[in-house]
């Protein structure tokens, strides 16, 4: 289904233009997240989604471990530059194995609980960790339901 496509279902509801800017963002999207291949064939826009969400989600933790080196709140002081970059890297494994059907899903749910720990050495990361978190658990809920009635489409296409 191309971007600018009528939606999945026969209702009144007019059909859907995407603007240049909000194509090249979506095309964008998919194919970093590998969903434009449809290498699981479903998911597509549940990864895409969760690439999103992770993509913004390491600026963020990189930013709080700059922000507890700065603070001095850990001994050494290196340890909140080196814990920020830890979690980087493993939303950098989220994002790379995104591609590779759920592994990438399970690794940003892992990310997400890390963050919400965060909060034991920066209490105000828990703010962050949670609305992070709340946009995840929302992004996996609609892109799961959007490539189910995506699926359900396309079967009664054939």
């Amino acid at each position: 289904m191309s971007p600018g496509s009528p939606a999945p279902h026969d209702s009144e509801e007019p059909e859907l233009t995407l603007s240049p800017s909000e194509s090249f963002a979506h095309d964008a999207a998919m194919r970093v997240s590998g969903a434009a291949s449809g290498s699981d064939g479903g998911a597509r826009t549940q990864r895409a989604l969760a690439s999103i969400v992770l993509g913004f989600e390491l600026i963020v933790v990189f930013l709080i471990g700059m922000t507890v080196f700065g603070l001095g709140i850990t001994e050494p002081r290196e340890l909140g530059i080196y814990g920020g970059i830890g979690l980087c890297v493993v939303i950098i494994v989220a994002l790379a194995t995104m591609r590779r059907g759920k592994v990438g899903i399970w690794i940003g749910w892992a990310v997400h609980a890390l963050m919400l720990l965060s909060a034991l050495v920066l209490p105000m990361a828990l703010i962050v960790g949670i609305i992070f978190t709340a946009l995840w658990v929302y992004c996996m809920v609609k892109g799961a339901r959007i490539d189910k009635d995506r699926a359900d489409w396309l079967a009664a296409q054939q």
